[in-house]
């Protein structure tokens, strides 16, 4: 009886220990640590409008006032997933951003609907229908969660992160490869000093200091670069304090069918290629992801979108980097994430701050992006390592899969020759082309009846980890709920 009293209280301990994921830090770690995700998240979520803007023919105030729309509606989207409402947000340390998947179909459908201003209530009409659809028909995703095994969600994780390497080398480089000053050795200088800064913080640090690795070296790579001459603040005394647009800035909204249905296709790649974030977060916080959190994950994505629509900004999707800075510091507070919403707010509400971040120099950024592109790729590696890679079909899935996706990684032409927006889109993006491969072997491999066949193979023993509610509820094991 003893030794049962006592296997009991020690049982009731650990059912104490505090979740990492619903733990609130201090307010100044709070601000620390979430302006360490700010950084990481800044330059795609400026980005992405710089880059819809210079399509459609946008100038000036104008491409500010995007920029700033963006980094206001990435706060609101960030705070819907990490905090979330009634049915609505996955309750996970996930970071959400405008999406350059996007970014072919709104610049078509921008000059198609006149080009520069006039294009624009078009555009967002686009958006807030398509992210509205999304919404309705999350659901329907929730029940393709069982064609995403591991097999498939750490092809798709380790394609994100080999592909978005090569992103960071082109920080590395300095930004634009076109300009004599690219890949020179001030630019890797900067880099390498970035990188280096974080590598001696994670070796000579512990705790505080450890988590903080990338932002420390961030802000030395910062200081290196202004001592040497190699940075630009005049734009912070050009920017205003406070500076944010009404809602539908350009107009009432207009709907067109055939950019509605442009932007939606976009939306749905887009959450095929969320599926599997949301799994590989779940996986770094040791959280189970089932069908209705991947439901609640898409409806915040499509009510984010809507609202971004309104607030003249563009959809909205899981940020990669954010993920691989969660894998490297270990910090899983959904709380610190939200406070990262919270601050990416009051930069869209203050430029001048904004203007302060954005003169970070980009080989700057390129050091530490390089380290935390690559952890992504670890990260999906690690969930490939739940599958039966012993199977020669699945060795051949990931394969081709790891393979295709690299294509326009490798040479961005093959797009050019493709007729037609959608598909360029297609041809120009190896997450996607690497997505669909993943998707459709897992389909033909393990799926698919074909005549001769007595049964479709079943997906390998792992299967489980995308199949939480079937197989939990068969093992009478309470699954740990992400919300």
């Amino acid at each position: 009886m003893p030794h049962r009293k006592r296997t009991r209280n020690h049982t009731a301990h650990r059912k104490e220990v505090p979740d990492p994921v619903e733990a609130v830090p201090s307010v100044w770690r709070l601000g620390v640590y979430g302006l360490q995700h700010v950084l990481a998240f800044y330059a795609g979520a400026v980005v992405m409008p710089l880059l819809v803007a210079e399509g459609i023919g946008l100038s000036g105030d104008d491409i500010g006032l995007l920029v700033n729309a963006s980094l206001l509606t990435c706060g609101i989207a960030t705070l819907l997933q990490s905090v979330g409402l009634p049915g609505v947000g996955i309750r996970l340390p996930v970071v959400q951003g405008t999406s350059t998947t996007a970014v072919p179909s709104l610049v078509s459908v921008g000059l198609a609907a006149g080009g520069a201003k006039a294009g624009l209530p078009t555009v967002f009409g686009a958006v807030i229908a398509a992210g509205l659809a999304l919404f309705v028909i999350a659901p329907v995703f929730s029940r393709l969660v069982r064609f995403f095994p591991p097999l498939v969600t750490g092809t798709i994780v380790t394609i994100v992160g080999i592909t978005l390497l090569a992103v960071a080398a082109r920080q590395v480089g300095g930004g634009d490869p076109s300009a004599s000053s690219f890949g020179s050795p001030s630019q890797l200088g900067l880099a390498g000093v970035t990188l280096a800064a974080i590598l001696l913080f994670n070796k000579l640090s512990r705790g505080f200091l450890a988590t903080v690795a990338v932002l420390a070296g961030l802000a030395i790579g910062t200081v290196v670069a202004a001592l040497a001459g190699r940075t630009d603040f005049s734009g912070i005394g050009d920017s205003a304090w406070l500076g944010v647009a009404a809602p539908l800035h350009y107009g009432a909204p207009r709907l067109d069918a055939v950019a509605v249905l442009s932007v939606f296709l976009v939306m749905v790649i887009i959450a095929v290629e969320s599926i599997g974030q949301f799994f590989a977060v779940g996986r770094i916080v040791g959280r189970e992801v089932s069908g209705r959190h991947v439901t609640r994950a898409l409806r915040a994505d499509g009510l984010a979108t809507a609202a971004a629509g309104a607030l003249n900004s563009f959809p909205s999707t899981v940020y990669s980097q954010n993920i691989g800075l969660i894998q490297l510091t270990r910090v899983k507070s959904r709380w610190i994430v939200a406070a990262s919403g919270v601050i990416m707010m009051l930069l869209g509400l203050v430029p001048k701050v904004g203007a302060v971040v954005a003169s970070m120099p980009t080989s700057v950024l390129g050091g530490a992006t390089i380290v935390l592109f690559s952890t992504i790729a670890v990260v999906g590696v690690q969930i490939l390592g739940q599958a039966d890679l012993t199977d020669q079909r699945n060795t051949i899935l990931v394969a081709a899969s790891v393979g295709v996706g690299f294509l326009p990684t490798a040479f961005p032409q093959f797009a050019e020759q493709m007729p037609g927006r959608q598909l360029h889109a297609l041809f120009e993006n190896g997450i996607i082309l690497g997505t669909l491969t993943a998707v459709l072997l897992n389909l033909f491999f393990h799926h698919l009846r074909l005549p001769g066949q007595r049964h479709a193979r079943s997906i390998d023993r792992s299967e489980h980890y995308m199949q939480h509610e079937e197989q939990v509820a068969g093992s009478g094991t309470p699954a740990k709920e992400a919300s």
